[in-house]
């Protein structure tokens, strides 16, 4: 499979390898957005507000806040990760 997956990769011109990072790229942007946007709903804030005001040490450091802020920074920083590999893709650098 390795070579047959090899093949057909240095067979793609450089526009349809970068169309398929580009889609990926957006895919993944889509999940980590409805991520954020889920917390937001949830806590009625955005991720910048949630952590100055401290709502893990209110709601007693309890598994459920603690997971979710984990699982929102992450969702943050794959939002900023993944539009600037779309503009590295686009040639916006």
């Amino acid at each position: 499979m390795k070579s047959a997956l090899k093949k057909q990769i240095e067979e793609m011109t450089d526009d349809e390898i970068g169309e398929l990072l580009r889609r990926d790229y957006t895919r993944r942007l889509v999940q980590y957005r409805m991520l954020d946007d889920f917390h937001r709903k949830k806590y009625s804030t955005n991720y910048d507000a949630f952590e100055k005001s401290d709502i893990i040490q209110k709601q007693n450091y309890s598994f459920e806040v603690e997971s979710d802020a984990q699982e929102w920074e992450l969702a943050i920083d794959g939002i900023r990760t993944m539009e600037k590999k779309r503009r590295e893709i686009a040639g916006g650098d």
